[in-house]
């Protein structure tokens, strides 16, 4: 595109592009990068590499999706906040739509093929889980402080039986320990080109980002709105999230289960579904907010599950941005990060655990099941999609 075409017609291509990754971009968050670059760096060359490289540590930094937030800090980078909310609505357009449409489809899915089928999507969740508790656990907890952290971490969840106050607490303990424990020597000399100057609108976000996290539990008490308590719940959700899409599972879990509005099996079955969509991880909202109000308004709730729970990052994005070169460059800031990202594998873990092992392994043939199922996808590497619906088949025919 011609650089002196105007932000909105800039924006429009901007959805367009990242409309294709959505329908096609298989494989979870790590593949989501490689797709990005091959297509925004080499392609299109809507940056270059070593812009691409400091916009995805930024992403990797703040709480929330990565590469959704990559996709979200590379379109405002094209079009301004408008590319940021076209690559946004984009790439999660079609996963979303997706989940929403499942929450609708579930109870006669159930009725037509049995139960075979959901046990199918839990224990290939259960094996996509346990993978990529295995590569963050390589690269997230190396070290005796770091594998210290993550034990310590899951452990006490699973003792604690997991709560929102826990993970908190647990997250809190982790930047704590990092901050002490783990500073980094700053990176290379930093790279300014990505960087909009910082203004009243950084500012804004930053204080919205702060006030949403604060306020929207006591408003949900107080106004007891369904919706609003929803929101509440995928919003702080979003904003604690560290290391991915995946850990969105722990969190989601003991507030969705942890509150009954939607039981375990149904729960697990609709995380393992998410694996077989392009796009986001964090479309799994969708299926969660519209699978607790099935019904004409139930992709209401839907909406506002996967608006609320991305919100965070839509804040933070161009919150942080600006002052992004400062606060890498800070060993303390560093130190933190790694911290949370060590507790985050302990996290994963305890979610390992429960929900995911207790729901998915029911008899001895499960383990056999959940191992082949993991040689299939970190030995075979088969495509995550491909096992969770060839596990969904297999399992519903042989019920």
């Amino acid at each position: 595109m011609d650089e002196d075409q105007p932000n909105a017609s800039r924006a429009a291509g901007v959805f367009l592009a990242f409309l294709r990754q959505g329908l096609t971009a298989f494989g979870g968050p790590v593949a989501h990068l490689a797709y990005f670059r091959r297509d925004f760096v080499e392609r299109r060359k809507w940056l270059d590499e070593r812009d691409f490289a400091d916009l995805l540590a930024l992403s990797q930094f703040l709480p929330g999706p990565a590469s959704s937030q990559l996709g979200m800090a590379i379109g405002r980078r094209r079009a301004g906040v408008l590319g940021m909310l076209a690559a946004w609505i984009g790439f999660t357009l079609p996963a979303a739509a997706a989940m929403i449409a499942l929450a609708y489809v579930t109870p006669w899915l159930g009725s037509a093929f049995g139960g075979g089928w959901r046990q199918g999507l839990k224990i290939a969740a259960a094996a996509v889980v346990a993978q990529a508790l295995v590569a963050m656990a390589r690269q997230l907890a190396r070290g005796p402080i770091r594998a210290g952290m993550a034990i310590g971490g899951a452990a006490g969840l699973i003792v604690a039986h997991g709560g929102p106050a826990a993970q908190v607490l647990a997250l809190a303990a982790g930047a704590a320990f990092g901050w002490a424990l783990l500073k980094e020597p700053p990176p290379e000399t930093p790279n300014l080109s990505t960087r909009p100057a910082a203004g009243p609108a950084a500012f804004a976000c930053l204080a919205a980002f702060a006030a949403l996290l604060a306020a929207l539990p006591f408003a949900a008490a107080a106004l007891r709105e369904p919706l609003l308590g929803m929101a509440s719940v995928f919003y702080r959700t979003g904003a604690l999230v560290f290391g991915g899409g995946h850990v969105v599972l722990p969190l989601l879990q003991s507030e969705v289960v942890g509150r009954g509005w939607l039981d375990r099996d149904t729960f697990v079955a609709g995380y393992g579904a998410a694996q077989a969509l392009p796009g986001p991880l964090f479309s799994f909202a969708g299926f969660v907010g519209a699978a607790q109000t099935v019904g004409p308004g139930g992709w209401i709730g839907g909406l506002v599950a996967v608006t609320a729970i991305f919100l965070p990052s839509l804040l933070l994005v161009p919150g942080l941005l600006p002052f992004w070169d400062r606060l890498k460059m800070a060993p303390e800031a560093r130190g933190a990060a790694q911290g949370l990202n060590a507790v985050v594998v302990g996290l994963l873990a305890a979610a390992l655990w429960d929900p995911v092992l207790t729901s998915a392994i029911r008899r001895p043939g499960d383990w056999a099941l959940l191992a082949a199922a993991y040689v299939f996808l970190a030995v075979a590497r088969l495509p995550p999609w491909l096992v969770v619906v060839g596990f969904a088949v297999a399992t519903g025919f042989l019920a």
